[in-house]
């Protein structure tokens, strides 16, 4: 009996629990911002950067540099009042940094990140260069595309084409659009007379797909020769995720306070090698095949960081009563909590340190045994595991075999920026203004972003990209036939003209 008593305690406990747990509660059910026309010429400006190729590569003596040149080159000509009043600077040849004075130099200043750098497109080159293509139809039905390099492509990649209410291109994502909204928006508040409170930077890498060492790395190393620290910086990141992300009915704006680090390993196994028709029973190959299984069975530890917490706080109130319960119960039943959110590849990377086996290779012919197989493992790391942790990890799991484990890329996750602030919530007003029924929360990013090269020069940091993406633009990021609507860019110069007021 007393047990049954001490049970229905439990259950009454954990439903008063739930009903008083401070979920976020947002009751606009719908948008009231009003969406101001962009100009055919922002527009035109726009289409003009995505025409230019800047295609970064991997290596970087063997980069195309003559369209960042090209860049460089346009935005002088298309922004010229930008120039004539900010005092700008180039780093390592293509780094672009602009200083716009405000009024009070006694206040730290804030800065704007963005990047001009694209990643390639399969199939296109000199030989099949579309960049003349001009197709531009706002309110008329548009041409039909022409020259396209992929069948995929509805418009060619590097066209800037305007059509369907849409930008189309290579990088109208990821970023050129950033870019092209802090400039747009600074200099129709410079023509109106505007000058901020405090000075605001603007740093734009050109290296930032293949780790921005060149760009922000120098920037950033730029920023502290100088002796230059900064309130609040803000970067790419987080996006508003159109409603139906996890059965959720409101958009969901994700600021990223914080990003996981990476690390990746190639672990050579070594073994007997030999011709295939005598195979001994355990092969370099097939002990790999183990290792790569270990690594799977073996995940790290997951955990429930602040970022993530928040997130769950913020998100819960439009969850379902079994989530809000566990999220609400965490001091009995966050071990059941944190069960479910491994399960799905999207949240499983938001509690834990994820191992990616991404490549493998034994012998060259079929019917060799190879000495020695490798195998290339990514991890994204959590913030509070470190790059020693993960290697120390790998090295357990290898302990049995003979192996050699070397470290191809490694960065340690970033640190978790404060929430609130004053710039996080300069971005929460801006962010309610055009998206009244969103829910903002902070999040873990947990792609690498140019972020994590200025915390020597911040504390607060925050990555977010005011556009409202469904889950169809989201594959399209570094895919085929990327474009970003002329809504989305229309409300992203708002957003950056609201955030450059409040300074």
């Amino acid at each position: 009996m007393s047990l049954l008593v001490l049970l229905v305690i439990l259950v009454v406990i954990v439903l008063v629990k739930t009903k008083l747990y401070p979920f976020t509660k947002n009751t606009n059910t719908q948008s009231s911002y009003f969406v101001t026309d962009t100009s055919t010429a922002e527009l035109k400006r726009f289409a003009g950067g995505i025409r230019i190729p800047t295609v970064s590569n991997s290596n970087y003596s063997q980069t195309n540099f003559k369209p960042f040149d090209d860049f460089k080159t346009y935005l002088r000509q298309t922004f010229p009042l930008a120039y004539q009043t900010m005092d700008t600077a180039t780093i390592n040849n293509y780094g672009l940094v602009f200083h716009w004075k405000g009024k009070n130099p006694a206040l730290k200043p804030v800065l704007f990140l963005s990047h001009y750098d694209v990643v390639p497109v399969n199939g296109y080159g000199p030989s099949s260069d579309t960049t003349k293509t001009v197709i531009f139809h706002i309110n008329d039905k548009p041409a039909e595309p022409v020259n396209t390099v992929q069948k995929d492509w509805e418009y060619p990649p590097f066209s800037g084409a305007v059509a369907h209410g849409r930008i189309y291109g290579r990088g109208t994502i990821d970023m050129k659009c950033m870019l092209f909204g802090i400039i747009e928006a600074s200099t129709q508040l410079i023509s109106k007379g505007f000058q901020p409170n405090r000075d605001i930077y603007f740093a734009f890498g050109h290296d930032e797909e293949v780790s921005g060492a060149n760009g922000a790395g120098k920037i950033a190393a730029y920023f502290q020769a100088n002796k230059i620290e900064f309130d609040a910086v803000y970067d790419e990141g987080g996006i508003v995720a159109a409603p139906g992300i996890a059965g959720i009915g409101k958009p969901i704006a994700l600021i990223g306070s914080s990003e996981k680090g990476f690390l990746t390993l190639k672990i050579k196994v070594k073994g007997t090698g030999g011709h295939s028709s005598m195979p001994p029973r355990n092969s370099s190959l097939v002990q790999a095949a183990e290792i790569i299984q270990q690594l799977e069975n073996e995940q790290l530890k997951p955990d429930i960081i602040p970022p993530v917490e928040n997130f769950l706080t913020n998100v819960g109130g439009e969850m379902s009563f079994v989530s809000q319960v566990g999220i609400a119960n965490q001091w009995l039943l966050k071990p059941l909590l944190i069960k479910t959110l491994t399960k799905a590849p999207n949240t499983n990377a938001l509690v834990r340190t994820t191992t990616a086996v991404t490549m493998a290779k034994g012998s060259d012919a079929e019917n060799v045994l190879p000495t020695i197989s490798e195998v290339t493992v990514n991890f994204r790391l959590l913030p509070g595991t470190t790059v020693a942790d993960v290697v120390y990890h790998a090295k357990k799991i290898c302990k049995p075999y003979q192996t050699e484990i070397d470290t191809i890329a490694a960065r340690e996750a970033s640190g978790i920026s404060p929430v609130p602030s004053e710039g996080y919530d300069n971005m929460k007003r801006n962010i309610e203004r055009l998206y009244p029924s969103a829910i903002i929360t902070p999040y873990l990013t947990i792609a690498a972003t140019d972020a994590y090269k200025y915390q020597s020069v911040s504390k607060n940091i925050y990555r977010f990209l005011p556009l409202e993406i469904n889950e169809y633009e989201q594959k399209i990021i570094h895919g085929y036939n990327e474009y970003i609507s002329i809504e989305n860019y229309r409300r992203l110069i708002d957003y950056f003209k609201g955030m450059m007021e409040a300074e």
